[in-house]
């Protein structure tokens, strides 16, 4: 019986298993101390470098139509021959950088620079023509050490090219967790041999050992730079003294800013136009663009009245504020989202969304996670459809109220994944697009409500509009109308139903800030929280210039589970429990539902928020997330005075800012 015939990618595999067999040889051959002639090492590994450039070259032109028998997954398994050849290059040029010739390493000559521009520029011409492409492998094997360096996946440093090394101080420690890492200490000052795109860099320490380090763990250092970089740093400071005046200049910056991201896209891990994700940076840096600080009261420009909080003299409930926007949206789906490529493993996919004026974030940042079906990954949907009560994390029934006279007031919606890298185990947030829907005309009129279909842009807001989908920047827009509605089935879109209020829901809006963004099935919390804030703030203080400490544990800590989607949940099947115990008159009486929303919140949630069993929450984190929904539904964990007192019950140390409302650090300003 004939043998089998071998397909390209197979053959392909094939010759990479062998040269990695030669590799790993190799390399144990350099690291023994037996003497070994480096130079015939030094010139192995040249060739070795060289053939896997041509394995490298092969597999890209390789295609599904060129297999003589189907392949199943031939994409996937195509790409894990891509990284298993990066990696045998990253090897190689590791190994030839540590026996390269110290003459050789202090700079080429004139002539072989010269030599080298006229390779590149053959390389070039490469491109266009295959016959071009078997003289230019014929100059290869003629030429000396500087066509290794000629290679489309590496960029020689300073070192490589004969300038002055620049040196690097270490930001963080890094643990070598493969063969060829270099360890390092958080302020160690390296030298940097070369950077290759890949965003792994060659270093050396002060010691002499060499290894491969991720540049986002470098910066360079400041006494050693020249005037050059002198200069690029003043740019940098005047940079963030005008971030003070626009909170979105940092995201100008960003753009232009070396990260993660560029590993990730040198590897294919990432689609086009998928950038870091701004929202998520806003979220790290602080409390500002949270619900807790947007549910605090306003304090007016004198600093002596509130803004957004006052009392009605003849009911004594809250004065409603009726806001410019007051709207509630309904996340419906997302169609043609592109996924993350190998070697990224994702946790969430989500919707952040805020008001937004073209410059400028207005509110705080509400995000609600997306589900998907994993055949279909492209396509995301939310509020699923589930027994018991949905969880607010994954409503995508929102609300909105925003008071900016902007004519530029619009919802910024960001979609994004949270994501770890399966090699090193870094965690990140990435855009995988942005849309906005302005919601007043040119005239100044509010937009329609009605459902909307919005288109998703990659890059940020501040970009130039990238296009998520390559295939139409490559072919042409077309000019067929039905060719036009195919590529629009095709484009990345947001689906998204604008809603009026309905009176119910107006009445408990109104009592909300001027500003807040959130989930439509808290409104009654948040309404509630607000009137007990009230009668604390304008009823029960002595004088209205008096800001002492308030003795509240309610007021103190309800904004911290603001932020906590599961806790908020608890509270709410706690508050949907007694409020079915009700009699109808009750639910309408607002001293009523205050009572029972202290008795309750300290009966459910407040012991949950300073338990010491509980841990810290961590966003996309599986664990802690599976970990917290034990501890609140656990039937054990039922809260009585019994079980607080108990000694098996353990709680955090005792801090006097549990209990006690600090107008003036939590007012906005």
């Amino acid at each position: 019986m004939p043998p089998k015939k071998r397909g390209p990618l197979q053959t392909v595999q094939r010759d990479t298993d062998v040269i990695k067999r030669k590799v790993d040889a190799l390399v144990q051959q350099a690291a023994q101390p037996d003497g070994s002639d480096c130079t015939e090492i030094f010139e192995r590994c040249k060739e070795l470098k060289r053939a896997v450039e041509e394995i490298t070259k092969t597999l890209k032109k390789l295609s599904k139509a060129d297999e003589p028998a189907p392949v199943g997954n031939y994409d996937q398994c195509k790409r894990d021959e891509e990284k298993r050849l990066l990696n045998l290059h990253e090897r190689l040029q590791s190994l030839a950088l540590q026996l390269q010739p110290q003459d050789e390493i202090a700079g080429p000559s004139s002539s072989q620079r010269e030599q080298k521009s006229d390779e590149e520029n053959s390389d070039e011409k490469d491109e266009s023509s295959e016959e071009e492409d078997s003289e230019e492998e014929e100059v290869h094997d003629d030429d000396d050490d500087d066509a290794d360096s000629d290679d489309e996946d590496t960029d020689i440093s300073q070192t490589a090219t004969g300038q002055e090394t620049v040196s690097y101080v270490a930001l963080s420690a890094f643990t070598g967790e493969e063969e060829g890492d270099l360890g390092i200490q958080k302020g160690e000052v390296l030298k940097v041999l070369s950077k290759n795109k890949d965003g792994w860099w060659l270093a050396q320490n002060s010691n002499g050992q060499k290894g491969l380090v991720p540049k986002t763990f470098l910066k360079k250092d400041s006494g050693r730079e020249n005037e050059d970089e002198e200069e690029s740093e003043e740019e940098q400071e005047s940079d963030i003294k005008s971030s003070k005046t626009s909170n979105w200049n940092t995201v100008r910056k960003a753009v232009t800013e070396i990260d993660a991201t560029d590993v990730l896209s040198a590897m294919g891990a990432i689609p086009p136009g998928f950038r870091p994700s701004n929202l998520s940076r806003h979220l790290e840096e602080g409390t500002s663009y949270r619900a807790s600080h947007f549910i605090q009261p306003k304090l007016s420009q004198s600093q002596l009245s509130f803004q957004d909080l006052h009392m009605d003299p003849d009911t004594g409930k809250v004065h409603g504020r009726p806001s410019r926007v007051s709207l509630t949206l309904t996340l419906w789906s997302c169609r043609m989202i592109p996924s993350p490529g190998v070697g990224l493993q994702v946790l969430s996919r989500h919707v952040r969304l805020c008001a937004f004026n073209g410059t400028q974030v207005l509110s705080n940042i509400h995000t609600v996670r997306a589900t998907y079906n994993f055949k279909s990954q492209k396509t995301w949907s939310f509020s699923p459809r589930m027994t018991g009560m949905l969880p607010c994390l994954l409503d995508g029934e929102c609300f909105l109220r925003c008071d900016s006279e902007s004519p530029d007031l619009g919802i910024l919606f960001e979609l994004g994944v949270t994501y770890i890298r399966n090699s090193t185990g870094e965690r990140g947030d990435l855009s995988c697009g942005w849309a906005f829907l302005k919601l007043f005309d040119e005239s100044g009129a509010p937009i329609t409500l009605r459902t909307q279909e919005l288109t998703i842009h990659g890059g940020t807001p501040f970009e130039r509009d990238t296009d998520m989908d390559t295939t139409s920047t490559k072919r042409g827009y077309p000019t067929g109308v039905f060719q036009q509605m195919l590529l629009s089935r095709k484009m990345p879109k947001l689906v998204v139903k604008l809603k009026s209020v309905n009176s119910r829901s107006r009445v408990l809006l109104n009592l909300l800030p001027d500003t807040i963004v959130g989930s439509l099935s808290t409104v009654h919390l948040l309404a509630t929280y607000r009137q007990i804030l009230a009668d604390a703030l304008l009823l029960d203080r002595v004088t209205m210039c008096n800001a002492d400490l308030i003795c509240s544990s309610v007021l103190a800590s309800f904004p911290d589970v603001v932020d906590q989607p599961d806790l908020m949940d608890a509270f709410r099947k706690s508050w949907t429990e007694s409020e079915s115990n009700l009699r109808r008159s009750d639910k309408r009486d607002i001293n009523v539902l205050k009572q029972m929303f202290v008795s309750v919140y300290m009966a459910s949630v407040f012991p949950l928020l300073y338990s010491a069993e509980m841990p810290t929450p961590c966003w996309a984190d599986e664990e802690v997330e599976s970990q917290r929904a034990r501890i609140i539904y656990s039937p054990s964990q039922k809260i009585s005075v019994e079980t607080m007192l108990s000694s098996q019950c353990s709680h955090q140390a005792f801090d006097i800012t549990q209990v006690t409302y600090d107008l003036i650090s939590r007012a906005q300003h």
